[in-house]
């Protein structure tokens, strides 16, 4: 088959082939969900999977897992190539690292790469990534000051030889970190998963008659490369900024972006930057460029499958010693509340230039409280009663809302641009002595506009039993709400306390007494287009479901109901021709 001409026959053989390799890798992907030991993983979906070329190029990624991983991880397979050259693999070799600077960009990362042979030969590469519950030191909270002090840092090296694992390094990871058993057991998901992937792929190429992937491989990504290139050709050329104001942890920062379109692709540089923390929510230049990537292709080049070859057209650079261009030994564990951010700045660049605009901002950091308990926790307040609980660590996933979309209300409560889902309740309080004693749909959160920003929600937990707990917080967009677009209001702030009414920070360790509850306010997306032209009825349905309140739908809608709900018709066409004046 590979000497077939380039007939339109053959090219629908590599297109079936390209569909069925995009299976094999989602089929690696829920192996790993199926698996894994920890609720980011088995719960959230807090993960990658690919299959890459000989050389290192990835071919095809599942749909199922983040962007900060999948886009990392298409870069780390060429570090451990040259680590480990692939002709000195052996079937039943699996390799290791969470090189922050070579993969995903902190320790809580694991990345595994994995050879897969056909007849002796090998033919391709398979990597997973998952978010291990813990990982040791500080945790994955902003207060290190030093990526030493975040936890147990593994440099490239074999996880096992020919199908026997390197007990050495399990050793030495289970005595570091405070899970062992969850950590440990995400570990052998990930070699597993890599298995199942190489298992899939050796059937997929003896079912099509494949020696290699050079073809197949060569068609994925120059095809790719040429829709990338074909979308961004739509687009104005020019350059465009755009900047996002942070809180950041001890001052505020900026994010700037100025874009660049070109014939050839689209590359944004991010001088003008804040200078680096000197805390831990820096940013490696690999996971600054998964995130910018996934921005442009979220918007510009949606329907081309991510690889190597989609991903080819889209550069980013940033002054090094930047808030996102840190070296090593900078601190980077809560690197993602920052990282998440990217996409604003990147959709507030392309908002100038594509017809009919682009969502507003949103929430779009995550608010994930790593979750810490036992005996350290109990020390500062005395044993007591609860004096026998053993430490644990686990750690939760939610968001606010999405920022509105162009004929689109934005989504509530949705993880964006991270794509992770949130943690059930229940499974949280099935492995830790945490209890949730609220959680629902933050009312008027969302951003006023013809379309709507998603909804954030109000969260309130603490520790079950009246045992304290503590909390490392990395909560953003308190000071620094989403923007509308378009005449699109501001999405609500977020806000963090206690029930008790004591103060409490947004960022960094924080203790929760015994009976005492944190309450958590995430914030909402901002709006699209002005309020006053969204359709009356609709505010009215919002107003019934206790999406917004009365007062909000004539304050900021110009919408005035009547007492049993309907919209007041002459009510509403007097406050809108007031707006108008």
């Amino acid at each position: 088959m590979l000497s077939r001409p380039n007939t339109a026959l053959s090219q629908i053989h590599l297109q079936i082939m390209w569909s069925r390799l995009i299976a094999v890798v989602e089929e690696q992907a829920q192996t790993l969900v199926r698996t894994a030991f920890s609720t980011p993983v088995r719960e959230a979906g807090d993960l990658s999977a690919g299959v890459f070329e000989r050389d290192g190029k990835m071919l095809a990624q599942a749909v199922t897992g983040t962007p900060g991983h999948v886009n990392s991880m298409a870069a780390a397979v060429k570090h451990f190539l040259d680590a480990f050259p692939l002709a000195t693999m052996k079937p039943g070799d699996h390799y290791i690292t969470n090189d922050p600077w070579l993969t995903c960009g902190h320790l809580h990362d694991l990345t595994v790469v994995s050879p897969t042979f056909l007849r002796g030969e090998p033919v391709g590469l398979f990597a997973s990534t998952v978010h291990v519950v813990d990982i040791g030191g500080l945790g994955m909270g902003p207060d290190g000051r030093q990526v030493f002090e975040e936890g147990l840092s593994i440099p490239l090296m074999p996880l096992a030889r020919e199908g026997r694992m390197n007990e050495d390094l399990l050793r030495i990871l289970r005595a570091n970190v405070r899970e062992p058993l969850q950590v440990e057991g995400d570990v052998y998901a990930l070699a597993a998963c890599n298995d199942e992937g190489s298992r899939r792929l050796v059937e997929m190429m003896e079912e099509f008659g494949l020696a290699n992937l050079d073809r197949l491989g060569e068609h994925i990504i120059e095809t790719s490369r040429a829709a990338t290139i074909e979308a961004i050709g739509t687009l104005r050329p020019g350059k465009y900024k755009n900047s996002v104001s942070m809180d950041g942890y001890d001052r505020p920062l900026t994010l700037v972006g100025e874009m660049t379109i070109g014939p050839d692709g689209i590359h944004v540089d991010y001088t003008g930057t804040s200078p680096a923390s000197a805390f831990g929510i820096n940013v490696v230049m690999n996971y600054t460029l998964a995130y910018t990537a996934f921005g442009v292709k979220c918007l510009v080049a949606p329907e081309v499958p991510n690889n190597a070859g989609s991903l080819a057209p889209i550069t980013a650079s940033a002054p090094e010693g930047c808030l996102l261009n840190v070296k090593r030994p900078r601190a980077v564990a809560a690197r993602h509340t920052v990282g998440h951010m990217l996409p604003d700045v990147v959709f507030g660049c392309l908002h100038q230039v594509m017809p009919g605009g682009v969502p507003a901002e949103g929430a779009s950091s995550l608010w994930n409280p790593q979750i810490y308990g036992g005996a350290d926790v109990l020390d500062e307040f005395g044993a007591g009663e609860h004096g026998d609980v053993a430490p644990f660590s686990t750690v939760i996933f939610h968001c606010g809302g999405t920022g509105a979309r162009p004929g689109k209300d934005g989504l509530d409560v949705t993880a964006f641009p991270s794509g992770v889902r949130t943690i059930p309740v229940e499974a949280t309080e099935s492995i830790a002595p945490v209890m949730f004693r609220r959680r629902e749909f933050r009312e008027g959160s969302g951003g006023a506009g013809r379309y709507r920003g998603g909804l954030g929600q109000v969260i309130e937990l603490g520790g079950a039993d009246g045992m304290p707990v503590a909390l490392l917080c990395n909560f953003e967009r308190i000071n620094n709400p989403a923007r509308g677009r378009d005449g699109g209001g501001l999405g609500a702030p977020g806000r963090v306390g206690l029930v008790s009414g004591k103060p409490i920070r947004s960022k960094g360790r924080q203790t929760v007494t015994g009976g005492d509850f944190i309450r958590l306010e995430l914030p909402g997306g901002g709006g699209f287009g002005d309020p006053a032209t969204r359709d009356a009825d609709q505010v009215a349905s919002d107003v019934a479901d206790g999406i917004i309140s009365r007062e909000t739908a004539e304050r900021d809608y110009r919408v005035a109901l009547a007492a049993d709900g309907s919209v007041d018709r002459a009510a509403t066409t007097q406050l809108r021709a007031m707006a108008a004046e």
